[in-house]
């Protein structure tokens, strides 16, 4: 029931406020969690199920300035197949996403750029986040087809994209496109999208040996807009025209 859910979080909050951190930039994290409890081994559904809301101070996501990341991107492993649970924060996702990880940070990059499970080319995640890549005029993010998760965060770039009138594409598009886009000058930017983060820059992408470098590996003038103007939302600086804060009173 999303009321009792409600109700429960901002009681929570209430009852934690003074763990909420003061410096600009840094947050108290939610993490809703639930898992089963039946006392029973095998492989079911459980009848029995324990819900509980973890919250928990974080630091600056972005300590040493506003960085571009770097990405691997591997056809050797996979995160999610559709018609599986990729598009739900689930333990399993995670494990998929060890092994590429470890390979992807042993090399040198930051995160893995994940493709799909089928043709092994269409760029679907990006570590455990949403993407976005500015080719040209038009802003593109994968759709959502039950492998991806439907990140909150990825709606609202993609609302605040849209009220300043640029133009926003939710599309399958392969890692061949980002490479001949970046080949004809026309990537101009790239970024995830997250909870923790907000936006995390992309500067550098590298696939089969090659690599390529996005706006010189430097934070592009869109992806700062969005990272500025939704922080600017999320601590009250600025109106919120999409209805995205929450007073929690008591």
């Amino acid at each position: 029931d999303p009321e009792v859910f409600m109700d429960a979080l901002k009681k929570l909050i209430l009852i934690e406020k003074d763990w909420i951190p003061r410096t600009r930039g840094a947050s108290l994290y939610i993490r809703p969690t639930m898992v089963a409890t039946e006392a029973a081994l095998g492989v079911h559904d459980s009848n029995a199920y324990l819900f509980f809301i973890i919250v928990g101070p974080v630091g600056v996501y972005y300590p040493q300035g506003f960085s571009p990341t770097s990405m691997y991107v591997t056809d050797e492993y996979v995160r999610a197949v559709r018609g599986g649970i990729g598009y739900c924060k689930a333990a399993g996702n995670y494990a998929a996403s060890l092994r590429a990880s470890k390979v992807a940070m042993e090399k040198g990059f930051t995160q893995v750029l994940w493709l799909d499970a089928i043709e092994r080319k269409y760029i679907e995640e990006v570590g455990t986040s949403n993407v976005f890549f500015l080719i040209g005029d038009e802003l593109i993010t994968p759709p959502l087809g039950g492998s991806i998760l439907p990140g909150v965060t990825r709606n609202s770039v993609i609302q605040m994209a849209r009220t300043w009138n640029i133009r926003v594409s939710e599309r399958p598009i392969s890692i061949d496109e980002i490479l001949d886009s970046s080949a004809k000058g026309s990537l101009k930017e790239a970024f995830a999208s997250g909870t923790a983060a907000i936006v995390s820059p992309i500067g550098k992408i590298s696939y089969k040996g090659r690599t390529i470098i996005i706006n010189n590996e430097e934070t592009g003038t869109l992806t700062k807009k969005l990272y500025n103007e939704i922080l600017q939302i999320q601590y009250g600086e600025k109106d919120d025209p999409f209805g995205w804060r929450m007073p929690v009173s008591g």
